[in-house]
């Protein structure tokens, strides 16, 4: 029997198109080639002009944001900025409100900042020239309370305080005069460009509706011929798979006939899972730095609290209180020997308390005026497992932060119960000074945000590190959680899953 080779002719009558078809069809092209560039022939003829009408919007709308923001801030300032600081310099030149502990400045230092900000986006010469005047009578309004602030100092008389008074409402009346003149100008300037945006919109609507069709049709047209070209191959291949089908082994099938879609799929399977086991490779090497560079973290005991607590020693036995250095030398050994736990992560909860009670024992002897403490710890919890160095970085934010900046001292508590029978909830609270709104609800959005550091201006861990500890140990769904009150004290808490292992109780003995 003789071989047979299936026709290379495509079946398609004769003709221009036909042959393009044809001259495309014969160039040595995968089929993923020729998907590849009809789909991206088609969406760039397509996007192409949307595109353009896009970027010009978004232009539009750029311009237009930037003059609607800064009208509303000028709006802002022109509607705080008067009653405001006369409100405030009223209530100090009345005795309401003393000098050193008024919002003057921090009223001024607001509208600084907006007046810096309109200057940055100013698009005009003559908005920056307007909030220049602005800034400038800022200055004079500053002079003058500067200047009440140093009569206030030298005990001037009441009609002298509001000689001056006199003067800042004057100012900051014409202040809101200039924010008006400002609004006005950005008004004007809204409207050129309005003008100015229509006209170019026109003729991109007029363009647009002239390349639009032409660029549609020739898509079609492309996607006819791309796709047409891609069929010829595919129907070689039908035909001789038909043929084998037909029991004529004798056809002859050329390299040109190869099923590359399902060559391209076994590739790509292949591909898939090579760059899954190297994600997963990467993925816990990731977490096995973090887990070292934790580690080290937890390494690094800082170093001013072992100098300091050795400074006592030494000065408690230069003073003859034997005793007082035996509990300390003790307490400090403790708390040495549990944040190194032979290198382990995992101790029980009895040996986080000790830990923390070691600590505080420390600081309550070098603090004795100001410090006091209370732990309350269910019994039955003491042979849980927890992850190491979880209270104490908690315990000596509260002393640092809250008790160290009370002129009076404080108290800080320490409670460990059950939240449910699957979970433990840890407190650390004290009456110290608290945090401000502000610096509240910045600490808050950081541990809901896993900030890499949440800085408090002072040694330890910090709350950002045993966030991110708890997160990584525990898991996304835990964390801390923090409320506090200015002048009235802080409580941070923290859930974390009741595990009593048989590794709890063996360190337990």
């Amino acid at each position: 029997m003789n071989a047979k080779l299936i026709s290379n002719e495509p079946v398609l009558s004769p003709g221009y198109m036909d042959k393009f078809i044809n001259l495309f069809a014969s160039i040595h092209l995968s089929l993923r080639t020729k998907i590849m560039i009809s789909f991206f022939t088609v969406i760039f003829l397509l996007s192409a002009v949307n595109i353009m009408l896009m970027l010009e919007v978004l232009r539009f709308n750029s311009q237009y944001d930037a003059i609607i923001t800064n009208i509303t801030t000028a709006n802002d300032l022109n509607g705080y900025i008067k009653p405001a600081i006369d409100a405030e310099m009223w209530d100090i030149v009345s005795g309401k409100t003393d000098f050193a502990t008024g919002s003057q400045y921090q009223i001024v230092d607001q509208a600084n900042s907006q007046i810096d900000f309109l200057m940055a986006n100013a698009k005009s010469e003559k908005s920056r020239n307007k909030l220049e005047v602005i800034r400038r009578t800022m200055q004079t309004l500053t002079h003058y309370i500067n200047v009440m602030g140093e009569q206030i100092e030298q005990g001037s008389r009441v009609a002298e305080n509001e000689a001056v008074l006199t003067n800042i409402r004057g100012v900051s009346t014409v202040i809101e005069d200039s924010v008006r003149d400002y609004m006005l100008v950005e008004v004007n300037e809204a409207e050129k460009q309005y003008q100015a945006n229509q006209a170019r919109f026109t003729q991109l609507s007029v363009l647009y509706m002239i390349l639009l069709p032409a660029v549609i049709a020739f898509s079609v047209l492309a996607a006819w011929i791309i796709s047409a070209s891609i069929y010829i191959p595919i129907k070689k291949l039908h035909d001789v798979t038909t043929t084998i089908t037909g029991a004529d082994l004798e056809v002859f099938v050329t390299n040109n006939n190869v099923d590359e879609i399902t060559e391209l799929g076994l590739s790509f399977n292949i591909m898939i899972g090579k760059i899954r086991e190297l994600l997963n490779a990467k993925i816990k090497e990731h977490d096995n730095l973090q887990k070292a560079e934790l580690k080290a973290l937890q390494a690094q005991i800082n170093p001013h609290f072992l100098y300091n607590t050795l400074d006592t020693i030494v000065w408690l036995a230069e003073a003859n209180k034997s005793n007082q250095v035996i509990e300390m030398a003790c307490a400090l050994s403790s708390f040495f020997r549990i944040a190194l736990s032979k290198g382990r992560d995992w101790i029980t909860l009895r040996q986080e308390i000790e830990h923390v009670r070691s600590y505080l024992t420390i600081q309550k002897m070098r603090y004795q005026d100001i410090l006091d403490y209370e732990i309350e710890v269910e019994e039955s919890l003491l042979n849980s497992t927890i992850l190491k160095l979880t209270l104490q970085p908690l315990v000596e934010n509260a002393l640092y932060h809250g008790i160290k900046t009370k002129k009076n001292g404080g108290k800080i508590f320490v409670h460990v119960n059950c939240l449910d029978e699957n979970q433990i909830l840890l407190d650390v609270e004290d009456n110290g000074v608290g945090f401000t709104p502000y610096k509240l609800t910045k600490i808050q959005t950081m541990l809901t945000e896993d900030s890499e550091e949440i800085s408090m201006d002072g040694d330890g861990f910090g709350l950002g590190n045993v966030n991110k500890r708890i997160k990584l140990y525990y898991g996304k769904e835990y964390g801390l959680s923090i409320a506090s009150k200015y002048r009235v004290g802080t409580r941070v808490t923290l859930a974390i899953p009741k595990q009593e292992s048989q590794m709890g109780q063996e360190l337990a003995t």
